[in-house]
């Protein structure tokens, strides 16, 4: 039992050091996440919309 008090302590104590990230920085974050994601996403769709052609055109 001493331990598991001693882990829980010891994680508040680590939790209190942590550096949150505001409002605004959270929000940045996210939007470059999700802009990423979508520029990501789209590279990979036009990559596979040209291998199909391109495989298509071999095939047929």
């Amino acid at each position: 039992m001493a331990k598991l008090v001693n882990y829980i302590k010891g994680s508040i104590e680590e939790m209190k050091k942590v550096t949150w990230p505001t409002k605004k920085e959270t929000k940045n974050y996210t939007l470059m996440v999700v802009g990423v994601s979508l520029a990501v996403a789209a590279f990979l769709g036009s990559l596979d919309f040209v291998f199909s052609y391109g495989l298509d055109f071999i095939l047929n």
